[in-house]
């Protein structure tokens, strides 16, 4: 057997760059796909340059249609799709009275709809080979709720329930399916926030996680490796916390 194929969404930067990295070092081939293109092909380069197959390609996980074909792009070149990480996502910070319609609804489209694509594009690979790995990325404000951001909240907890069906609905065929709730990690996306005001300081942030510091993307992609390996089999429809003890 070849080494098996893992499509990594978001994989240009922060936990998605990490993930690739990670997974990459287990040993996979892996396709990164990303809204920004540029920046897919600068991780492929990366993961290729440490040795591994890699494909970047650059894809809006809105658009079903680019899904399919990205995903029919990386079958064709590296093999069919037997692991998938989606960390493709957007945060929004808004009053709940000020959230229109349509924020709600590109909120929603993200970060839900979008891993729904991806998960719905590569499961016919895993159910022929009778063996996947679904690990989704979602957040522990969908855990515990976040007054400044319901529509992303309520997006990442649709996360946490899909993941729990497909576990349900594939684990006779030799697929798992679990979630990452990250809290606290240090990312592009968190400094974006910081910079934007809608979100405190590192050392703000770090006082109210138990371990006492902020987490790094190598801390969630080191757990949604695991998740993606043969050791993992028996583990499906779990949702792992990384996060410093911030959320139990």
């Amino acid at each position: 057997m070849g080494a098996r194929v893992a499509v990594v969404t978001g994989g240009a930067s922060g936990i998605g760059a990490a993930t690739c990295r990670h997974l990459a070092a287990a040993g996979r081939r892996i396709g990164v796909l990303d809204l920004d293109a540029g920046g897919a092909e600068r991780v492929a380069e990366q993961v290729r340059a440490a040795g591994a197959d890699a494909l970047g390609l650059g894809v809006d996980v809105t658009d079903r249609p680019a899904v399919d074909k990205a995903l029919a792009e990386v079958r064709s070149t590296l093999g069919p799709v037997e692991i998938l990480v989606t960390s493709a996502g957007m945060v929004a910070f808004d009053d709940f009275a000020a959230i229109t319609p349509e924020r709600w609804q590109r909120v929603i489209d993200v970060n839900l709809t979008g891993t729904f694509h991806c998960c719905q594009a590569a499961l016919p690979d895993m159910v022929a080979a009778g063996w996947g790995r679904i690990v989704t990325i979602s957040s522990s404000s969908a855990q515990r709720g976040s007054p400044l951001n319901a529509h992303y909240a309520a997006a990442k907890g649709g996360v946490i329930v899909l993941t729990k069906s497909l576990a349900r609905a594939y684990a006779a065929q030799g697929i798992t399916a679990n979630t990452i709730p990250p809290s606290g990690i240090g990312t592009p996306m968190q400094r974006r926030a910081q910079e934007e005001g809608d979100l405190p300081d590192d050392d703000v942030m770090a006082a109210t996680i138990p371990v006492g510091h902020l987490g790094t993307p190598d801390d969630i992609a080191a757990a949604a490796a695991f998740l993606a390996s043969e050791a993992a089999g028996f583990i499906t429809g779990q949702v792992l916390g990384v996060n410093g003890g911030s959320v139990l």
